[in-house]
């Protein structure tokens, strides 16, 4: 069984924000592997199916970006996961340029909230993570006003949300991550 998590916040006001790109590359992945946001549990929207022979859970958490780590600790533990084997954490970064992304099996929060979270309710930092660059906020833009703000969908953006989907296609067909990021990265 694998499990991919996109970090975001439910809510219309919140669709198509630099903050919501964990969503938007799961939407892709959803219409990718055929399955829809259909169930509500863990305190997150969840999608379930399978895909080339695996089972699969893609998941929103619906806690709001801070404390999306109690919806990652809620499903890891129903479904009994290997938090270095079986899980995938999508996110925005504003330290990446638009297009860019980046893939790491284990490293610190850095400033994004939510990840702080996930951390914090799992009490490690070895769990893969797909980061989505968003670019750096403008000098004179606070940085929530930033992450929160609707996002230009131009190509550089559609890029990186196209690559994130592909690294998650691949996690889900079994694919190391080690491959991975030598492919995404």
């Amino acid at each position: 069984m694998k499990l991919i998590v996109g970090l975001g916040n439910i809510g219309k006001e919140f669709d198509n924000t630099n903050h919501n790109m964990g969503f938007m590359v799961l939407d892709e992945v959803a219409h990718e592997v055929g399955v829809s946001f259909k169930k509500n549990y863990c305190s997150s929207l969840v999608a379930e199916g399978n895909y080339m022979g695996e089972k699969v859970i893609l998941a929103k958490p619906t806690t709001f970006m801070n404390l999306s780590g109690i919806a990652v600790k809620g499903l890891v533990r129903k479904f009994g996961l290997d938090l270095k084997k079986d899980l995938v954490i999508i996110s925005d970064d504003i330290d990446l340029p638009r297009s860019k992304v980046r893939m790491r099996v284990e490293g610190s929060a850095g400033t994004h909230n939510g990840l702080k979270s996930v951390v914090e309710c799992l009490n490690t930092t070895e769990f893969c993570r797909l980061r989505i660059g968003i670019d750096p906020p403008p000098k004179n833009v606070d940085l929530a006003d930033y992450v929160l703000s609707s996002c230009h969908m131009d190509s550089h953006l559609k890029e990186g949300i196209e690559k994130g989907k592909e690294a998650c296609l691949m996690f889900l067909r079994g694919e190391s991550f080690a491959n991975i990021m030598q492919k995404v990265n």
